[in-house]
């Protein structure tokens, strides 16, 4: 089986405009998070903003691009290269912009087409590879929440069955528009304070915006090269409940099976995991499933941290600001908090402050709606 490494990382959040930022950051306890009020029609609600005004989708995806080929040492054009990066929300954005536009006062449409062409949800992947001049397979993948694990664990696949020998891969995230908000807000998902994970009195999630994208490469591509290499990609388990919309299988049936789906690919088992970044959204009914799921596949003891209390629930990219914080865990071999936890409500093993601590293994958790379920595993 060819090897998978990952030897570059681009990465901006609410917790900083670097990768270096915001692990630094998340070691240190700090939230992203604050009272924002970007939309006059909607009330004032805790956001994981980047900046003071939500970010556009396209400038993200640029800087985190150009970022990671910079970590890297890669420099464009990269022909061969293959593109994968997904988005659950896309252009949102610019749609809910556009149909304000169509209808003046007397509701006349004044629609531009071209620009509508311009942002059909695959527009942005194909953007990423016009900017590194790749001109070989592109993949926009959308699977909820789970988007930026599925994304990577679509280009290691690419890689490990000879398709290219590298990619960029991850996700790009800027979902605070007033439909995204009120949406969330109508389900009563939404959070009035900030992000618990885990914890007894959580209140529910809060949107952030947020991208991560990885060069992967074969472990061989990388030696040739002589890249840096920050981890090594072993295994990823996909599954699907089939059971709902936005509620997850009580029985958590399909995200325990794509756990072991990913052990059993890795060759590991359960006691081999030193830490797993959960995806932790802290809504009522997801930690209790992944609460529940951890407890009965893992041992006692394993370390356990979701960052969403410091970055905000990111959708799409969340799975791959999760893979990105594993990467530096393995590197610095340090425990990332579970920012924003108290009291926790579940009998797990749950990183309350920045700990050293010996860490090979790692495994990252994504659950989406739709019943979307991700798991990746990573090694030094």
């Amino acid at each position: 089986m060819v090897k998978v490494c990952v030897t570059g990382i681009g990465l901006v959040s609410a917790l900083g405009g670097s990768l270096e930022n915001s692990w630094r950051n998340l070691i240190a306890g700090k939230s992203g998070i604050r009272l924002h009020q970007p939309f006059p029609e909607l009330t004032q609600l805790p956001l994981g903003l980047i900046g003071e005004q939500p970010s556009e989708l396209t400038m993200l995806t640029r800087m985190v691009v150009a970022s990671a080929l910079q970590d890297s040492g890669l420099v464009a054009p990269l022909a061969d290269c293959a593109v994968v990066i997904g988005s659950s929300r896309s252009y949102q954005a610019s749609w809910e912009m556009l149909a304000r536009q169509m209808y003046n006062a007397n509701h006349f449409p004044t629609c531009s087409f071209g620009n509508w062409l311009d942002t059909l949800p695959h527009i942005n992947a194909i953007a990423a590879a016009r900017q590194i001049g790749a001109s070989g397979i592109v993949l926009a993948p959308m699977a909820a929440c789970a988007t930026g694990i599925w994304s990577i664990a679509q280009a290691a696949l690419l890689i490990q069955t000879g398709q290219c020998q590298q990619a960029i891969a991850g996700a790009v995230e800027a979902p605070i528009t007033p439909l995204t908000l009120a949406g969330f807000q109508q389900m009563g998902a939404l959070a009035k304070t900030g992000a618990y994970p885990f914890d007894l009195h959580r209140e529910g999630l809060v949107l952030g915006e947020g991208a991560a994208v990885f060069v992967l490469e074969s472990a061989e591509f990388a030696k040739q090269r002589q890249a840096k290499v920050y981890g090594e990609i072993l295994g990823f388990g996909l599954t699907n409940d089939a059971y709902h919309s936005n509620s997850p299988e009580p029985e958590g049936k399909s995200a325990i099976a794509a756990i072991k789906q990913c052990l059993e690919r890795s060759c590991l088992s359960p006691s081999d995991i030193d830490y797993i970044h959960a995806h932790g959204t802290a809504t009522q009914l997801n930690d209790q499933m992944e609460s529940m799921v951890i407890q009965r596949l893992f041992p006692q003891g394993v370390a356990v941290s979701s960052t969403k209390g410091s970055t905000g629930h990111t959708l799409g990219t969340s799975g791959a600001l999760g893979v990105a914080f594993s990467l530096m865990a393995l590197k610095h071999q340090i425990l990332p908090p579970c920012v924003g936890l108290q009291q926790p409500e579940f009998d797990l093993d749950l990183v309350t402050a920045a700990r050293l601590s010996k860490i090979r293994q790692v495994l990252c958790l994504s659950f989406g709606f739709g019943g979307q379920n991700a798991a990746i595993a990573l090694a030094r």
